[in-house]
């Protein structure tokens, strides 16, 4: 896989963004509500990955079919739902890209469920530093003792993190 690079950009249609926010609802429920903005715009990559610009900030992110809330996204606007805290010793891993395991973990939400994207963040500030898929649900998760709970999908300092638009 090469490079990530944007294609194209473009606003999306005021008939297309209920649609995209009602997906966007359904992942983290009523945190999509401050992804509301005048204008929606959709970077177009050379890799199944879109961006979507709200008032010019990439706050929204589809990769694999999913759509959630972009990395900065998330920091700039943080919503508590699909959260799975890691403790301070993990965070240096996650930064740069770690799946996270089981020993990093200080909690999950209970809304964390197998399969689905999640937000990795420190137990200190609480600020997102990766976004993840859960290999499990928030119970199982905390069940375990040892090995990997989440897949890291996109961190700091990734391809996406740095795409210029």
């Amino acid at each position: 896989m090469g490079k990530l690079t944007s294609k194209r950009r473009h606003s999306i249609r005021k008939s297309q963004v209920s649609g995209i926010l009602e997906r966007l609802r359904e992942e983290i429920g009523d945190g999509a509500d401050q992804f509301e903005g005048k204008n929606i715009e959709i970077i177009e990559t050379n890799q199944d990955v879109h961006l979507y610009l709200i008032d010019k900030e990439p706050v929204l992110l589809e990769k694999d079919g999913i759509l959630f809330p972009s990395l900065r996204g998330a920091v700039s606007r943080p919503f508590p739902q699909k959260r799975i805290v890691v403790d301070m010793g993990a965070v240096s891993y996650v930064v740069n890209g770690a799946d996270i395991m089981r020993p990093g973990v200080v909690d999950v939400t209970p809304d964390v469920t197998a399969g689905k994207p999640v937000q990795i963040v420190d137990e200190r500030h609480g600020k997102p530093l990766a976004l993840g898929i859960a290999l499990y649900d928030a119970a199982d998760i905390l069940a375990q003792e040892k090995g990997k709970v989440a897949r890291t999908w996109h961190h700091v300092g990734d391809d996406i993190w740095n795409l210029e638009f």
